[in-house]
């Protein structure tokens, strides 16, 4: 691996888990719950029509919204930070 690879997969996975949960903020998944009229709200109104008037615990919404109000687990930071490193591995092989 070239030290160019390197730091392009380096630094995708600490870009990604910094980013994580400013991305997670800024679409409306809050501390403080969903922010209104932000694509999460939309997001949840869409799931709750589509479940019967609930969100159903272990969805999408759901767990996007556990993301933004506890900050992401273990596993999720590992998932992202993996994300991050193999499109830095991809943006090395473009370049």
């Amino acid at each position: 691996m070239g030290l160019l690879t390197a730091v392009l997969v380096g630094g995708g996975a600490a870009g990604a888990v910094v980013a994580a949960p400013l991305v997670l903020t800024g679409a409306g998944f809050t501390a403080a719950g969903i922010a209104a009229g932000s694509i999460a709200a939309k997001m949840m109104s869409a799931a709750a029509i589509a479940n019967g008037g609930g969100v159903a615990a272990g969805s999408l919404v759901a767990g996007l919204q556990a993301a933004g109000a506890a900050g992401l687990s273990g596993a999720a930071t590992a998932a992202v930070g993996g994300t991050g490193a193999a499109l830095g591995w991809l943006a090395a092989i473009i370049i």
